[in-house]
């Protein structure tokens, strides 16, 4: 439904002054925060609203309404810092830049990224300097963050089934979602740890030994929580389908069931197929590729991991899974389903916004 109201407000720019702006942008050298203020005063100009703006830059409307009322009254000089009081800065805009661009486009002859005592002797400007630089433009060069947007050309179509299945599940249908949890490790450490006491963690040898893997298979009952599971020392298309036989077992017979699966090459086998083909019961809805997040189940798996694996001790693997059946039984006996709250025009939005991103911070 369209929002009443008033058209955005666009800024009035002339021929030059756009020139110049997109001239100042495109510039290989030049203070990060006024090519901030310039891409705001560009993208106005253009007829796009402040709410809007602020959400694709990742700022506030009070930061977007500033810089338009300072282009607005001072036109391009606006732009640049105002004069504050107190002492004034040892660093020129010169420097700054420098340590700007050889943080983000440079890499020292020996390391992968930059440290504050090397950009030091590098730029010849104090580690002190240099430090507060960084966490003013909130560049972070010892991290590194990783993430994957789905290539899928049916990501759109498969987000609105999956999340569709969450918040408007069928009338008198079942809806699991499924998955395998594969390579579970039984670990042992090699010495007994300490407990936890006053003022001291608890604590676990370093090294371990490993006793071999498991995989379990889990179908996850979106409206209620509760888990069928099933270990298998393999994680072949054989013993997914007699997971699936399992299930089928488990869940009345004369009820719709809707499964969520992700596209590992197991789920797609021609015996998967022909299984299916049998049960017309059965309705699969795929996650879209690299998007494995949406399947509610990965919800279970990382609790599993995080409160009843991480910190414990197996003596081996039979151990690992009578300690799995433990957990599975006690999750049961009390289920909480996981609440999905996401639309799925708020998941596609933020993907959206995502990939512009990429693309804005590649390519200005």
């Amino acid at each position: 439904m369209a929002r009443n109201g008033r058209p955005p407000r666009g800024l009035e720019l002339t021929d030059v002054e756009r020139e110049e702006l997109r001239a100042r942008l495109n510039a290989r050298k030049g203070a990060m925060d006024e090519k901030f203020r310039i891409r705001i005063v560009l993208a106005l100009a253009d007829g796009e609203s402040s709410s809007a703006l602020a959400q694709k830059l990742s700022t506030t409307e009070q930061t977007i309404s500033k810089w338009r009322r300072r282009f607005e009254a001072f036109r391009i000089a606006g732009l640049g810092d105002a004069p504050r009081a107190g002492r004034g800065r040892r660093l020129s805009d010169e420097q700054v830049q420098e340590v700007i661009d050889r943080v983000r486009q440079t890499k020292p002859e020996n390391s992968t990224h930059w440290s504050v005592r090397q950009m030091s002797e590098a730029t010849g400007v104090s580690a002190t300097s240099v430090h507060r630089i960084w966490r003013s433009f909130v560049l972070k060069p010892h991290l590194q963050d990783t993430f994957k947007l789905s290539t899928d050309p049916h990501f759109v179509d498969k987000v609105r089934d999956v999340v569709g299945l969450y918040l408007n599940p069928p009338d008198r249908a079942l809806v699991l979602c499924v998955d395998e949890k594969s390579q579970i490790q039984a670990l042992d450490r090699t010495q007994p740890g300490l407990p936890l006491t006053y003022g001291k963690p608890a604590t676990r040898t370093h090294d371990y030994k490993r006793h071999g893997t498991t995989s379990l298979f889990a179908a996850l009952d979106v409206a209620t929580g509760k888990v069928i599971g099933q270990l298998k020392r393999r994680h072949r298309s054989a013993e997914f389908l007699q997971f699936l036989t399992l299930v089928d077992a488990s869940v009345p017979a004369d009820q719709e069931v809707h499964l969520i699966m992700d596209n590992y090459g197991t789920h797609k086998t021609d015996a998967v197929r022909a299984w299916f083909a049998a049960r017309p019961r059965y309705q699969v809805h795929f996650t879209p590729t690299s998007a494995s997040w949406l399947n509610l189940v990965e919800r279970f798996f990382s609790t599993l991991s995080e409160k009843w694996i991480k910190r414990a001790a197996h003596t081996s693997v039979k151990d690992l899974e009578q300690s799995i059946l433990d957990y599975l039984a006690r999750h049961n006996e009390k289920p909480r389903p996981f609440v999905w709250r996401k639309t799925a025009d708020q998941i596609i939005g933020a993907v959206g916004r995502a990939a512009e991103k990429l693309i804005w911070f590649t390519y200005a």
